[in-house]
């Protein structure tokens, strides 16, 4: 039998989740001593079950880390059959490789605690770097949003007059595969720095002029990067711009960036628990994921194909 259960990262998307599954959550305290030291008591029977565990490791990062981590203990030794770990959000994915000397490959670390914390299979959202599935010993399913954003792209926009662009060169593979299930052109922001103190030069490959376009990328954290991107497609001709974000970061003074930007819209899901700030940005707008997690988590406990959802 399966049972989903959530820590404090992002409830409403766990109760979205079970509700979904017509699944209520098990009962389970997750609360802090005094010292902040987390405490976690499951307060039903979990002997035998297929035990779903939904935790981003989201804003403050580690806590909600810890937290996945006992919890996990928790079930393993309340003898449940199988441990998921659901993370919509992977938060350590941008530390996937030695970005100099001396410098630690974070996400593998993480990775090797919830295998040893004792998950049996992971499932997550919209990895920054897919080869982070090779940093798990145990089976990881990374699921993509493009479904997601697909459905609402035709909703609210012109697909015919509509461009899909990456921010970056690195964004590229995850906006094209968008293109092509909108059989809409590509375009790319090419960033170079000419030389150092200089501002960043934005050249625009393929054609954009007088044209609606569509952001695409993982993660929203800044604004910064986005924010820029937009900029310099309307100065080469762009309609309007808009952005489809899978995990809204927003560190900092991101949301005030971005709401007093030429940006027309703002995507994200709820895969981090959106901010107060964020529920009322005038350009920022959230669509659940719950249902495609959820289907996820439902056709992994009848041992289905998971990989049929994105065919």
């Amino acid at each position: 039998m399966m049972k989903i259960i959530s820590g404090n990262s992002n409830r409403p998307l766990a109760e979205a989740i079970g509700g979904y599954l017509q699944t209520p959550l098990t009962l389970a305290v997750v609360k802090r001593f005094n010292d902040m030291e987390i405490f976690v008591e499951i307060q039903e029977n979990v002997r035998g079950q297929d035990m779903f565990v939904v935790q981003s490791t989201s804003f403050p990062a580690n806590d909600h880390l810890m937290e996945l981590l006992i919890i996990t203990d928790a079930l393993r030794r309340a003898s449940a059959k199988r441990i998921t770990a659901v993370i919509p959000y992977f938060g350590y994915a941008r530390q996937d490789r030695k970005s100099g000397s001396r410098t630690p490959i974070s996400a593998k670390l993480v990775a090797n605690l919830i295998t040893h914390a004792g998950a049996d299979r992971v499932l997550t959202t919209d990895l920054h770097a897919g080869q982070i599935q090779g940093f798990f010993d145990i089976p990881t399913d990374n699921l993509f949003a493009g479904p997601v954003f697909v459905r609402d792209i035709r909703q609210h926009n012109d697909v015919a007059n509509t461009v899909i662009v990456s921010p970056d060169v690195g964004g590229v593979v995850r906006a094209r595969a968008l293109a092509k299930r909108l059989d809409c052109p590509l375009a790319i922001v090419d960033k170079r720095r000419e030389r150092a103190g200089e501002s960043e030069v934005m050249n625009i490959i393929g054609e954009i002029k007088g044209k609606s376009c569509i952001l695409i990328d993982d993660i929203v954290d800044s604004g910064g990067t986005l924010v820029n991107a937009a900029e310099a497609l309307l100065e080469e001709g762009a309609k309007d711009v808009s952005a489809y974000i899978t995990h809204g970061v927003f560190s900092g003074g991101a949301v005030s960036r971005i709401t007093s930007s030429k940006l027309k819209n703002l995507v994200i899901t709820d895969s981090i628990q959106p901010t107060e700030a964020v529920k009322v940005a005038r350009n920022i707008r959230v669509i659940p994921i719950a249902p495609l997690i959820g289907e996820a988590i439902g056709r992994t406990s009848r041992e289905e194909s998971v990989s049929s959802l994105f065919e």
